[in-house]
């Protein structure tokens, strides 16, 4: 039996973590302060619209005090915690083991993969609305839960990555190991990005953005412009991603907000930097026009005072 561990006990890694333990995979849990206390005393509460369980009891402990040897570590931190986090990475990482980052940033995975250079560091992302609802409890906002990861070269492909998707599957967690990883994340970034660029620029939650008007035409817009970035990247959607993703937006419960603006409204760190100012480097990168995203930057990363954020080193790229 693999040896999972969840860096960031929060809605994303708690959603992988939680249904991992409850179909019986041996999983540790990283977090810190009350959640930390709540999850060694009550364990993990998951709530969703029509159901719900408890992982009890969970193992749980800060990433410092963690002195296991997992086979597969999620990384489910924010982009502005990666950096952080990687110098305890780097101690607990062994050579066999892969570290699948599920982060809403595109290309977290290469920017990681030169801080390993004896480990596999994937790519990944995750379909789920959920949050910390108080310490030690996690509510989902509807059964979606989808984790896709997959390498960015044939030649790091490993069997046991199958093994890891044959356990998300059986523990209920679909999606798996993509053959077109960069594609697939991208795919999940050109839907938050843009909900999450445009619900700042205009301060409206998903309802408004639902509604014909200027916010909706703004976040079609920013879709189109990722559309066009991925096109000189060489990715080929498949499928027009403005109507995919408005379908996407309409299963929003009205008073939806991404956690970027949850986090910049309650004056804590966000991912401003690399859910809209990525994307203007990117376009600078690959020659491609994104007037949109810099008239959406020109205003959101003008006023937030923290500047710029790196995920790992300033050095370092995404792979395309």
């Amino acid at each position: 039996m693999k040896k999972y561990l969840i860096v960031g006990t929060g809605g994303t890694g708690g959603a992988v973590g939680a249904y991992l333990a409850r179909a019986g995979r041996d999983v540790d849990f990283i977090a810190r302060g009350e959640n930390l206390a709540a999850l060694k005393q009550r364990g993990l509460r998951v709530i969703k619209p029509t159901e719900g369980f408890t992982v009890y009891p969970v193992r749980a402990s800060t990433l410092e005090d963690y002195d296991g040897t997992p086979d597969v570590i999620f990384v489910c931190v924010k982009g502005y915690s990666l950096g952080a986090v990687i110098p305890q990475l780097k101690r607990i990482a062994g050579r066999d083991a892969v570290i699948i980052p599920i982060l809403n940033i595109f290309g977290t995975g290469g920017m990681m993969q030169p801080e390993f250079p004896e480990t596999l560091v994937t790519d990944g992302c995750i379909y789920v609305a959920a949050q910390l609802e108080a310490p030690g409890v996690l509510r989902m906002n509807g059964d979606i839960l989808r984790v896709f990861f997959g390498v960015r070269r044939p030649e790091d492909f490993r069997e046991d990555l199958r093994e890891i998707a044959a356990d998300l599957r059986d523990s209920g967690i679909e999606g798996g190991l993509s053959d077109n990883i960069a594609r697939d994340a991208l795919l999940k970034f050109s839907y938050v990005s843009p909900q999450g660029a445009c619900g700042l620029y205009y301060g409206v939650p998903a309802g408004d953005i639902q509604r014909p008007g200027e916010p909706r035409e703004c976040f079609k817009a920013l879709i189109g412009e990722i559309d066009a970035l991925a096109r000189a990247m060489g990715i080929d959607f498949g499928e027009d991603i403005v109507k995919r993703n408005l379908d996407i937006l309409s299963g929003l419960s009205p008073a939806a907000a991404t956690s970027m603006q949850r986090d910049i409204a309650a004056g804590k760190p966000s991912e401003i930097d690399g859910l809209i100012g990525e994307v203007i480097r990117l376009a600078e990168r690959y020659g491609v026009d994104v007037p949109e995203y810099r008239r959406v930057a020109a205003k959101v990363l003008g006023n937030s005072s923290e500047g710029r954020q790196t995920t790992v080193t300033e050095k370092q790229k995404p792979e395309p």
